[in-house]
């Protein structure tokens, strides 16, 4: 990817493929220039000890999280403190009233992350 656009590589995933791209960051400094993580799983359902942000102090690019207020992965309190950890510029967007599946108008929330998107270099 660098090949084809050497100024900007962007990763990012919904769940599962969030946590695994935040984790191929991490272990390869310089492979992206930032990240989008929908519904980042924190933890199992049920389980708010065994977190998942190991990784998190290693991640040197910006991150712009989005995230329900049902999400049974993690409520937005845990996350707001989880992404804490992460010493590069950090965005939370929070979808009230949704859960994993990040609600039912996902055109206006694709809207929001644009424009948050756009806003990286100012956070």
């Amino acid at each position: 990817m660098r090949e084809k656009n050497p100024e900007q590589v962007w990763l990012g995933g919904q769940s599962y493929g969030g946590r695994q791209s935040s984790i191929l960051a991490a272990e390869s400094p310089g492979l992206v220039d930032r990240l989008l993580l929908l519904s980042y799983p924190l933890h199992a359902p049920g389980k708010p000890a065994q977190l998942r942000t190991a990784h998190f102090p290693k991640l040197n690019m910006p991150v712009l999280f989005v995230h329900g207020s049902r999400d049974p992965f993690g409520s937005l309190e845990e996350m707001r403190s989880a992404i804490q950890l992460i010493p590069a510029p950090v965005k939370l967007i929070e979808v009230e009233g949704a859960g994993h599946d990040l609600g039912r108008d996902h055109a206006a929330l694709a809207r929001r992350i644009v424009d948050q998107w756009a806003l990286i270099r100012t956070w």
